[in-house]
């Protein structure tokens, strides 16, 4: 018996993905639930288990292709045909497929079986016929590296060589690779030209000497994760002080609707985290009410389902403010850009050994670089100085955070 493989529900408002790889090829055999094709959305990656258990009967849609929820991703012969082989499904094709010696169709249909997209993209660009090409991946799939050793290979001289042409460009197909875009490197492109077309964007800096929470750290770090499991970082800090400015700055935790400002009297940190795929930002919730161990265990946990690609819709959606870290990859300064429709995002960066003046004398201090990028429809240039300030205040001063004051 026959059942369909379909897209399930992507969640809100999405309603199309793209096909990002299938676990297993056709005839091969599968049990319930096993997972066997992964399907991109612009926010998250989704694993599609087998409704049954059986083998693949027909794949009807490759790597790369487009799909929509309800599609039919391709077919499970459950039962009797769980233990069918791919070589026994090779040796029985469609009979329309027989009948063709050679055709545009199964042409393309053999060669998607056993081929990469990207590798089929450089074949059909440079006219390499792949089908006399010997595959070095999994299972005899033919590789990127296959095709363009194809190129690299020196021509038989059958005719005498063209005269070269005295001038133009060199011809720079077989060392260029077009891949196509990924839907979440899609989607932040039409975010980031969304907040700059939609939105008045200005940056403001301030300068904070991070000595007292590294000293804090140190001293407690090892209790602290021995009481709560997890290490006392500095992103818990920043998420606490961000909270204070925030109820001391409304404005910025707030948006615009049209004429109308929306004020949250909540505090959903949005924290900036590098996935698989790109960066995603996975919503802290009710920030405001979290301990630093709270904070630095949710932190963490999404950090780890963003690298393992877990992460759910729910926990990207929504976010009252946002917060970036391009310290971790050694950034001195930025301007970060805001995330739609918010009005206010941190930038965190390096810390970095600076002499600076204290009590009139030059001394080397931890100095953080840290950036407000704004909405100035909403907010105007004081309150995210003062804002920044704030932050400042609470980072320098980490006992006003643990007292409340």
């Amino acid at each position: 018996m026959a059942v369909e493989l379909k897209v399930p529900p992507l969640g809100e408002s999405i309603t199309e993905a793209v096909v990002g790889k299938w676990n297993k090829k056709q005839g091969e055999s599968v049990t319930a639930d096993e997972p066997l094709v992964v399907l991109e959305t612009d926010k998250v990656t989704i694993d599609v288990p087998s409704p049954a258990a059986g083998s693949i009967a027909a794949i009807a849609f490759k790597e790369g292709d487009k799909v929509r929820v309800g599609d039919v991703l391709g077919t499970i012969e459950a039962g009797a045909g769980a233990g069918a082989s791919p070589a026994a499904a090779a040796a029985t094709p469609a009979p329309a497929q027989a009948a063709a010696p050679v055709s545009a169709a199964p042409a393309q249909a053999a060669s998607d079986a056993r081929i990469t997209p990207t590798a089929k993209k450089m074949a059909e660009e440079n006219r390499v016929d792949v089908g006399q090409l010997k595959g070095s991946g999994t299972g005899g799939r033919i590789m990127k590296e296959d095709v363009q050793g194809q190129l690299n290979r020196p021509a038989a001289p059958s005719t005498p060589p063209a005269p070269a042409a005295p001038s133009g460009p060199r011809p720079n197909a077989a060392r260029e690779e077009r891949v196509r875009m990924t839907p979440l490197r899609k989607r932040v492109a039409e975010r980031l030209l969304q907040a700059q077309s939609n939105a008045a964007l200005l940056t403001t800096f301030n300068e904070v000497d991070m000595g007292e929470v590294m000293a804090l750290r140190k001293k407690y770090n090892d209790k602290f994760q021995a009481k709560h499991g997890v290490k006392l970082g500095f992103m818990s800090f920043f998420i606490r002080a961000s909270v204070e400015a925030l109820k001391a700055f409304p404005q910025i935790n707030a948006e615009i609707d049209g004429e109308d400002v929306i004020f949250k009297h909540y505090y959903d940190i949005g924290v900036a985290v590098s996935g698989s795929r790109g960066l995603v930002v996975p919503v802290v919730r009710d920030a405001d009410k979290l301990s630093l161990a709270d904070l630095e265990k949710t932190v963490g946990d999404y950090g780890g389902r963003a690298r393992n690609d877990k992460l759910t819709m729910s926990d990207l959606t929504g976010g009252t403010f946002t917060i970036t870290n391009g310290g971790i990859f050694g950034s001195m300064l930025s301007t970060p850009i805001l995330n739609p429709p918010q009005t206010g995002i941190l930038g965190m960066h390096n810390i970095v050994d600076r002499p600076v003046a204290r009590d009139g004398q030059v001394v080397i201090r931890p100095i953080m670089y840290i950036a407000l990028t704004y909405d100035h429809r909403l907010v105007d240039g004081r309150e995210a100085v003062q804002f920044l300030v704030r932050v400042k205040e609470c980072i320098e001063d980490p006992e006003r955070l643990l007292l409340d004051i």
